[in-house]
């Protein structure tokens, strides 16, 4: 797939560790910043892989349903820790299932907790 779009964007949202010992099993709260990457091998009349904004949008309706939660509260993540690894996965799969009827597939979303800690799920 020789084509690559990556887009950033950020959500806040609280939630605790669940079978963690240590700061984070409390309460907390982050400014999270997400990076999406989607590959493909074929541009559209307009000589683009997907429009930017489409992208956004479909990653903000996403985004949209985690922005000012509490994570542990939903259910996407009922009986399992909102790690940003479960967070990056989360994304990625419900990404997957929007851009299912375009040209693209969701290849890695990085979920930042902090400027110097990420985790990220990969399309393996």
């Amino acid at each position: 797939m020789p084509y690559e779009l990556k887009i950033e964007t950020s959500f806040a949202a609280a939630h605790n560790l669940l079978h963690y010992s240590g700061q984070c099993e409390r309460l907390h709260g982050h400014n999270w910043k997400v990076e999406v990457i989607v590959r493909g091998d074929d541009l559209d009349r307009s000589g683009m892989l997907l429009d930017f904004k489409a992208l956004k949008e479909y990653t903000d309706e996403v985004i949209d349903t985690l922005d000012h939660t509490y994570l542990n509260e939903l259910p996407a993540f009922a009986g399992q820790s909102p790690s940003s690894e479960v967070i990056a996965r989360h994304i990625f799969t419900e990404l997957e299932v929007k851009l299912a009827p375009h040209n693209v597939r969701v290849t890695k979303v990085v979920a930042w907790e902090s400027d110097r800690a990420a985790a990220a799920y990969v399309r393996s």
